[in-house]
């Protein structure tokens, strides 16, 4: 089968984001080219002692994803449009060209395996499948995760916010939920430090299958969780099967300005006294979520820090404190 390739021409300061924003309108998979040299980590991630001659960095990047010739490709790609303008007003997204051409079919869906190798969060190591555990890491928290086209292996700092924050408000009795869940990451991880209860819902239908593979691999019974397709912040049968008042945390590493329209909404969610983490945040808008953070009612705890994205955690009042 034929692939429609299109090649998106924006700037190595907004790559992340931009990426994170082809994810959310469910664009299965992309690849950047960039001329950004790699860090001794990355070479340790990717096993790479000697290093190909490249040119010197020009601040250019290069995005491109894969669609089917049966998807509504002008509604997407307007979609993409209309994204990259709203983000043009906080960070340079570049000239925004978007190259089509036509591939012959390749598994482009298995061939990001060669670049992602075990690392560790902390005490976590996260592992695929087709490595093992190394003897020096057998007394790490050990975590099996296969991202196939579900967005969300642990390696983005985003993801490292939301899991750091995750572990310190997790107890016992915590019932989470995940609101754009890919992985099924961070559902997990909070069963591993000893939830009660996960859900995860998200807009692209590969999460689904992706989240209950790795929790499979991980030994987590399914009675543990629950993942659904849907979008929160508009769907009222998707907020009925949600829940109300029922989640100890809500957990959401979206994007800023999705953060603005769920915040609202997610109030219902949760439990009194319960806790919001929200990560996804690129440093410029930080403000932006904390302004729509308060604005709902809830209490801002803390604001952490890594690279240049920004995990903002709040509570919701307890009953006792409401008006």
């Amino acid at each position: 089968m034929k692939w429609n390739k299109y090649r998106l021409k924006t700037t190595a300061e907004a790559e992340d984001i931009v990426s994170s924003m082809l994810m959310d309108l469910g664009i299965q998979g992309v690849e950047i080219e960039d001329k950004i040299p790699l860090t001794q980590s990355d070479r340790e991630q990717m096993f790479v002692d000697i290093l190909p001659e490249i040119e010197a960095d020009d601040g250019v990047a290069y995005l491109s994803f894969y669609l089917e010739p049966e998807e509504d490709r002008e509604k997407l790609l307007a979609d993409v449009r209309r994204e990259l303008e709203a983000m043009s007003a906080y960070v340079d997204v570049g000239e925004c060209l978007i190259e089509e051409s036509e591939t012959e079919d390749v598994d482009w869906v298995n061939n990001w395996k060669q670049y992602f190798h075990q690392f560790c969060v902390d005490d976590i190591l996260i592992i695929p499948s087709w490595e093992d555990v190394k003897p020096e890491d057998e007394d790490k928290m050990v975590i099996h995760i296969d991202p196939g086209t579900a967005f969300g292996t642990g390696m983005h700092e985003t993801t490292q916010l939301c899991i750091r924050q995750i572990r310190k408000y997790t107890t016992p009795e915590t019932r989470i939920l995940d609101v754009g869940c890919g992985s099924g990451i961070l559902g997990m991880l909070a069963l591993k430090f000893g939830a009660a209860y996960s859900v995860g819902t998200d807009l692209d239908p590969c999460a689904i299958d992706a989240t209950h593979e790795n929790m499979e691999v991980n030994g987590i019974p399914k009675e543990k969780y629950g993942v659904m397709i849907g979008n929160l912040i508009d769907d009222k049968a998707v907020q009925d099967k949600v829940g109300y008042g029922c989640y100890d945390i809500v957990a959401a590493n979206i994007l800023a300005d999705v953060l603005v329209e769920l915040t609202p909404v997610i109030v219902d969610q949760l439990k009194p006294g319960g806790i919001y983490i929200t990560s996804g945040i690129i440093d410029g808008k930080e403000q932006t979520v904390v302004d729509a953070v308060k604005a709902a009612g809830l209490e801002v705890l803390d604001v952490t820090y890594q690279g240049e994205w920004v995990c903002v955690t709040a509570r919701k009042p307890d009953a006792g404190n409401q008006a």
